[in-house]
């Protein structure tokens, strides 16, 4: 893994808290995820890869979905489907608009590294003018497509 991204897997909600207290100007990436999904593995390569491009603007941290202790987090942002991505910018949370259902997170992997670097780009100029909210800047085929899942409906 790149120097860039966190190599340190985030087991704790006092780890969590902490450190997006302590992104300061930059966006924080928290991608929630398990070691052993296919999927957030091939996430995990994006992010590496961009991990270096994006330094200067955001900072990259994986956190362990199955860990007992994040699940306040887990909760909270209804994390359901894995890899999902949620994005702060000074202990802020950003959502993204791409045009589906869930403004909070983005769920699955991207397609490719300039992807998430676009999508982390968008986040970071919408943050600077003031916004909480940014425009997904992908074409909507290159947005992951899912079907959300309400608990006890």
């Amino acid at each position: 893994m790149s120097d860039y991204l966190s190599t340190m897997l985030l087991t704790k909600k006092k780890e969590i808290d902490c450190v997006i207290r302590d992104a300061i100007d930059k966006v924080l990436v928290l991608r929630f995820g398990r070691a052993s999904d296919p999927v957030c593995l091939h996430l995990d390569d994006i992010l590496s890869k961009s991990a270096r491009e994006v330094s200067k603007f955001a900072t990259i941290v994986l956190v362990d979905i199955d860990s007992e202790d994040v699940q306040v987090y887990v909760n909270y942002f209804d994390i359901t489907l894995v890899p999902s991505t949620v994005f702060f910018f000074n202990a802020h949370h950003m959502k993204m608009d791409s045009g589906t259902a869930d403004h909070t997170k983005w769920v699955g992997a991207f397609h490719r590294k300039q992807d998430f670097i676009d999508v982390v780009e968008a986040i970071f100029r919408a943050a600077m003018k003031g916004k909480l909210i940014a425009n997904c800047p992908l074409p909507p085929e290159r947005i992951p497509k899912y079907e959300l899942l309400y608990k006890n409906l």
